[in-house]
């Protein structure tokens, strides 16, 4: 059976959400998938991210991560979607992507591809999960099989920060200055393994 095609479509300012990215993609990897990591297009003017060193240092680290096609989606085996949190909410560039999805639906090209969700988040009580869940809210409607991770994996008894059932999160600082932590992103490996264990079961 050939490798089950994973994409792990992310945006992230400061790097944070990328560390997450990472950490999801190698658990892809382990399990036996290809992963995919793709970014959505910026809606922040370059003026602006010049202007920001921790912004330009992020863009710089992520450049040669592709930026996605839509009809992208409909081509891969599974999806996870990864996000800076903004009030309780996936960021406006994820938000704005998901939304030209409208032909996908249209043809139903995402109907039963398993799919999880990451994020990052200023704070521990920051909107982690309720960033989680409008993630998953597109994804429900494109009619994905969503799973998030399982008790099964100590970290998330063990976290004393980022990690929840709904997918992998990370505490990263009112200034995003606090990169995702051990335990955070071997949470954010176990997602991409079992999205790519459950896409393999549903391919054979």
């Amino acid at each position: 059976m050939a490798k089950p095609r994973i994409m792990v479509l992310y945006y992230s300012m400061y790097g944070n959400t990328f560390a997450m990215a990472k950490g999801v993609a190698e658990g892809i990897k382990e399990a036996g998938g290809e992963a995919l990591l793709r970014t959505v297009p910026e809606l922040i003017p370059s003026s602006a991210i010049d202007s920001n060193a921790g912004m330009k240092k992020a863009r710089e680290m992520q450049k040669d991560i592709p930026v996605a096609e839509v009809d992208e989606l409909g081509k891969v085996d599974g999806i996870i979607l990864g996000s800076p949190t903004r009030f309780g909410n996936m960021c406006a560039q994820l938000r704005n992507f998901l939304d030209q999805t409208a032909s996908l639906w249209l043809k139903g090209a995402l109907i039963n591809k398993p799919a999880g969700v990451f994020c990052c988040t200023a704070s521990l009580h920051g909107g982690q999960e309720t960033t989680l869940i409008s993630m998953m809210l597109t994804l429900f409607h494109h009619g994905c099989i969503i799973a998030g991770v399982p008790y099964s994996v100590p970290e998330l008894i063990t976290t004393k920060s980022g990690g929840t059932p709904y997918g992998p999160t990370a505490v990263v600082g009112p200034m995003a200055d606090q990169l995702p932590n051990e335990t955070d992103l071997k949470i954010a490996g176990e997602l991409g393994k079992r999205i790519t264990n459950i896409t393999k079961a549903m391919l054979k």
